[in-house]
This record gives C-alpha cells, structure tokens and sequence, in this order.
C-alpha cells in the first residue's frame, strides 16, 4: 500500500547531527531516527511533506525545544537573522538529497509533478516552512522560498512570531488560547493563495484559525493535528474546526504523536495502534472518507512503538484491516487523499 505522510521533521535532525554532510545521512540507514530513504523504500512511503522548522537558538539563554509543562510561557519569538540562517541550510539539506537521489526523489511543485512522481514510483516531496520567522514582513523572503520550491507553510509554530500566535502544548487545554494573526499575519495568507501556497493549520491558535478561514479562499488543511474530543491536548482541533474544515473541502492528517492520541494526554511508547484508529473513525464521522490522512510527525514526536519508524507503517495498515476498513478507505486515507488536496490547492 503506497502512502502519503503530511508531516516529518527528518530534515531538522539531518541538520542537528553535525555532520559535515547532513544530506548523505537521508541515504543510510542510522539506528537513530525515524525517517531515511531504506526505511521510507521497505515502509512504502510514496512522498510526503518535508518540514523545515527553526529549533531554539541553543546559545540563547533559557533555549529550549518544548515548554515542559501547562504553566510555561510560549518560547521567545526567533532573531530573524538566525531564523533565515537556519532556515536556508535546511533548504540546502532538502535540494541535495533530491538532486542526488538519481530522479528516486522529485520536489513536487505543480499537481502535474505530484501525479507523475506517484505514477512513476518516485518520492513525492512537498517543500514545507513550519514556523516561518525565516520570512520578513514585506514577503520578500517568501519569493526566493517559493522559488526554491516551497509550497506549503505553517504561519506559525508553538511560538509568536511576527505573523501570528502559536498555540502553547498543554492538557488538558482549549485551543483557545492568545490572539490570531497580524495584519501581516493577514497578508501572508493571501499571498499564500495568490501563489497557491498551501496552508496549513496545525500549529495556530483557534483565533489565528478562524482567521485564516476568513480570509483564505484555498481549502483548509491541517496536516499533523487530532480530534480534541478523544484528546483535550490544545494543538487538537475542536468539532467546530473540524466542521469548518469539512465544508471548505480540505482535511486532517492524524498525527502519531501520543501525546495528541492518547486520552490521557500522556507520552508513552506503549500506546496502542487502536488510539490511532479511535482517531481515525472519529475524523472519517465528522469530516468524510475523502477528508483524513495521516500527518505522522516522524522525527518530530514520541510514536507509538507498534510503527517504531517509517518503515512500519505496513503495521497500522495491517491493523486497519482488521479493524474492518475496506481496500478503497485504506487507499483514501494511506494517499489518495492527500494528493487530491494537495493538487486542488497548488495547482499547475
């Protein structure tokens, strides 16, 4: 079964491993990790959306990666300098592993590219900014991204930036938490639509969502978030949003993170498949067969050890089999779907 995964954070560890060729890691197999391009051949990964996300700025004081409870602050907003920096070797990292994969990886651009890299078998990449301090306030930086490639963003991560407000990781916890966009906020979405960018909703507030839904004329994505019914993490969407994003066409890729699976809250390996699953009926009740994939945070998050890694995602088909999902449900959700949206969204 092929498959289309919306989020992985593989390129952020190719760009902390030190190496002094962090792209030549990507065709190895490490025993670290959860993403390389052996384990994405034998998992069936036919592409996915590849993120760039800027860590803290470790030689700051007080840096740090996550707040650790419901009572620490958001993360202080990037230098703008470092964000770039960062931002631009990640890119780099992501344009040598396409140019050296010998046509096996394609950086996808158009819905034309996207249908002829899954028809011919090749890597399928989405070129994604999760958090995008990299871009200034006039866009310029925006431009020479979507030139390279780009075409999907996150305005935000779990932080503020000069866009808009992230949404703190804390449970149990409404989303509803700090304001929405700026006004600058509010012009990077329509530039995103005017370049057909896709957006994606899974790090903002519930403000900055229903900002974007205003404003935005694309379909609405979220492309690692869960249902805030079955888990009260606030980076879990509400049924409202869920609505919202049923009738404006877009959809959800369920993330494996267990702390965003597990009703608890809590990060534990053991988490069973069936949490993933629980998500999985719940999202297909509310939004449609034609509307869930799987968003799986690979290298980003603690997932459950029945996957361990890409290359067992043939374990969670196998167990939506057994759960009683048809051949052509499985095929919606493992891929189809998300090449539709993402085809309807970036265009040609």
């Amino acid at each position: 079964m092929k498959i289309f995964d919306g989020h992985n954070d593989c390129l952020l560890r190719l760009f902390l491993s030190g190496h002094e060729d962090p792209a030549s890691l990507f065709f190895n197999a490490p025993s670290s990790g959860h993403i390389d391009f052996p384990r994405i051949q034998r998992g069936g990964l036919c592409g996915g959306f590849f993120a760039i996300y800027v860590p803290a700025d470790q030689t700051k004081p007080g840096a740090s990666f996550l707040p650790n409870s419901n009572h620490t602050p958001l993360p202080a907003p990037l230098d703008a300098d470092y964000a770039r920096r960062v931002t631009l070797s990640m890119a780099s990292i992501l344009l040598q592993i396409v140019e050296r994969s010998n046509d096996e990886i394609r950086l996808v651009t158009s819905k034309t590219a996207l249908d002829e890299a899954i028809t011919q078998n090749r890597l399928a990449v989405v070129f994604h900014v999760e958090g995008v301090e990299a871009i200034d306030a006039d866009l310029a930086m925006l431009d020479v991204l979507y030139a390279a490639g780009l075409r999907s963003l996150g305005p935000v991560w779990s932080r503020p930036n000069i866009f808009a407000h992230g949404v703190p990781f804390r449970y149990p916890s409404s989303p509803d938490i700090g304001d929405g966009l700026t006004e600058a906020g509010k012009r990077l979405i329509k530039a995103c639509n005017r370049k057909r960018i896709l957006v994606d909703l899974s790090h903002l507030n519930e403000k900055g969502f229903w900002d974007v839904a205003a404003i935005s004329d694309a379909p609405l994505v979220a492309t690692h978030s869960n249902a805030h019914a079955l888990c009260q993490q606030s980076r879990n969407l509400t049924d409202k949003q869920l609505d919202c994003i049923r009738e404006r066409q877009g959809m959800v890729g369920v993330n494996f993170a267990t702390a965003f699976l597990r009703e608890d809250g809590q990060r534990r390996a053991d988490t069973p498949l069936h949490d993933i699953l629980r998500h999985l009926d719940y999202l297909i009740t509310r939004l449609g067969e034609d509307k869930v994939g799987f968003g799986s945070d690979f290298d980003g998050a603690l997932i459950p050890e029945a996957i361990q890694d890409v290359a067992g995602l043939p374990n969670l088909v196998t167990a939506m089999r057994a759960h009683g999902y048809g051949e052509d449900l499985i095929e919606k959700i493992c891929w189809r779907n998300w090449v539709d949206v993402i085809g309807r969204t970036i265009g040609d």
